[in-house]
C-alpha cells in the first residue's frame, strides 16, 4: 500500500476560495477560483513536485488531515488557566471548510479526482507553532473476490 505525507501551508478558507462575478453580456453570475485560491494551489503544486510525486495515485484513496492552527503568543497563559481545553477558542477554520480546499488543491496532483476519496479523516490539532496542515494520502488496494464465488 502506497502512502504519501505532505506538510502544506494552512489552507485558504472556503469562504474566500470562490469569487462570484457578473460576466459581460450575461444575465447570470459566474463563479471562479479567487486569486488566493489560485496562489494556494500553486504552493501545493510546488510542494508536491518537491516531494518527488510525479503522477497521482490511480483509483481509491484514503485522506487523513491534521489541521494545526497558529499557536497564539499568549498560549502559556491560556494553558495555565485551562490546561485541558486551552486551545478551544484559538482561531481556526472549520475542518469541513479545510477539507474542500485541500481536496481541491490535491486533485490531479496526488489523486486523479476527489471522487476517488473513499475515506476521509480530519482532526484539529493542538497548536504547537506555525499554522499548517499535514495530509496523508494512502492508496486503497481493493482485493478482488474470486470469480468462482459468484458463479451460479
Amino acid at each position: 500500500m502506497k502512502s504519501i505525507t505532505l506538510t502544506l501551508p494552512y489552507p485558504v478558507s472556503a469562504n474566500r476560495y470562490w469569487r462570484t462575478y457578473m460576466p459581460k453580456g450575461f444575465k447570470a453570475p459566474a463563479t471562479t477560483l479567487s486569486s488566493e485560491a489560485k496562489a494556494y494551489k500553486k504552493q501545493v503544486e510546488a510542494i508536491v513536485k518537491r516531494a518527488g510525486i510525479a503522477a497521482p495515485f490511480d483509483g481509491r484513496v484514503a485522506v487523513d488531515i491534521a489541521l494545526y492552527p497558529n499557536r497564539p503568543q499568549d498560549w502559556q497563559r491560556r494553558a495555565k488557566k485551562n490546561p485541558e481545553c486551552w486551545d478551544d477558542d484559538v482561531q481556526c477554520i472549520d475542518l469541513d471548510n479545510a477539507n474542500k480546499v485541500l481536496l481541491d488543491s490535491l486533485k490531479g496532483l496526488v489523486f486523479r479526482d476527489d471522487k476517488w476519496v473513499r475515506k476521509l479523516f480530519g482532526e484539529r490539532m493542538e497548536p504547537d507553532g506555525e499554522a499548517r496542515v499535514v495530509v496523508t494520502i494512502t492508496q486503497i488496494i481493493t482485493e478482488r473476490a474470486q470469480a468462482a464465488l459468484f458463479a451460479a
